[in-house]
């Protein structure tokens, strides 16, 4: 009977992309303003072992957006982005992503975005602390019609723990532009968090929250802040493949309205 009911569970789980286009599409009538998603992504502190390699696509959707081009730089409306992430693992204690960014304008066509390369240092499982911890610090480059600076540094404290069926993760991340239009103010603190539910085996479910607030000291009020909450769904087929899908919705008027993403993970 429990596995019958697994079983169930699966398939309705596996119904939830659709349901969830569906919602999309009776509530793309938002209308909100532009910022970043070519990566919607909330880590946790697990590395990728060494000697593999993992390989992911992230495809986002923006179902409603920026409309107009704003400081020289692409509107979001209706814009996929596609992103390849290349992740290698070294250590038990370090690995190295690389990234390479395109979007597809409904004007302009699929263009290279940009690259960015990210390394990594966690600490070992073998030491037995309470949570999980990580950080990460991501450099790149970005062209001018896609982002106001087109350089730019990201450094992300990543921290998360399983507590029976539920999980939890925090990644309190800070921007800094390195060229460009806001080089010269201070750190962005960009927070993303999660936490989802195993409802069975092959699949969880829960909710990541992505926000843009200002620099440190300096935050902007709350209708200029980003803030986008998507419920989400982890399939777990194989140990060798990561799925996420969700369908974000943006809280204020600086946030993209509507956005739909997918990750497909493989390890090698």
């Amino acid at each position: 009977m429990s596995l019958l009911v697994k079983q169930l569970g699966v398939k309705y789980l596996l119904r939830l992309p659709i349901l969830a286009g569906l919602l999309f599409v009776h509530f793309g009538s938002f209308t909100l303003q532009a910022q970043d998603s070519y990566e919607i992504q909330v880590y946790g502190s697990e590395l990728v072992a060494p000697r593999r390699t993992m390989v992911e696509l992230h495809s986002n959707f923006t179902g409603d957006g920026e409309r107009n081009t704003g400081n020289g730089v692409y509107p979001s409306q209706h814009a996929v982005h596609e992103t390849l992430e290349i992740t290698h693992g070294f250590t038990p204690w370090f690995e190295t992503g690389f990234y390479v960014f395109s979007s597809i304008q409904p004007d302009h066509g699929w263009q290279w975005v940009g690259d960015h390369i990210r390394p990594r240092i966690a600490i070992p499982k073998e030491w037995n602390w309470p949570v999980g911890l990580s950080l990460s610090t991501e450099v790149g480059f970005q062209r001018r019609q896609f982002s106001e600076d087109t350089w730019s540094w990201e450094i992300r404290p990543i921290i998360d723990k399983e507590w029976g069926k539920w999980y939890f993760a925090v990644n309190p991340a800070f921007e800094k532009s390195i060229k460009g239009l806001n080089s010269s103010e201070g750190y962005e603190f960009a927070p993303g968090a999660k936490i989802s539910y195993q409802l069975v085996e092959a699949a969880s479910v829960g909710v990541e929250y992505y926000a843009g607030l200002g620099t440190v000291g300096h935050f902007r009020s709350s209708q200029e802040q980003q803030h986008q909450i998507f419920p989400v769904i982890d399939l777990n087929v194989s140990p060798d493949w990561e799925i996420n899908f969700g369908v974000g919705v943006g809280l204020t008027k600086s946030s993209d309205s509507l956005i739909v993403k997918l990750i497909l993970g493989r390890r090698f």
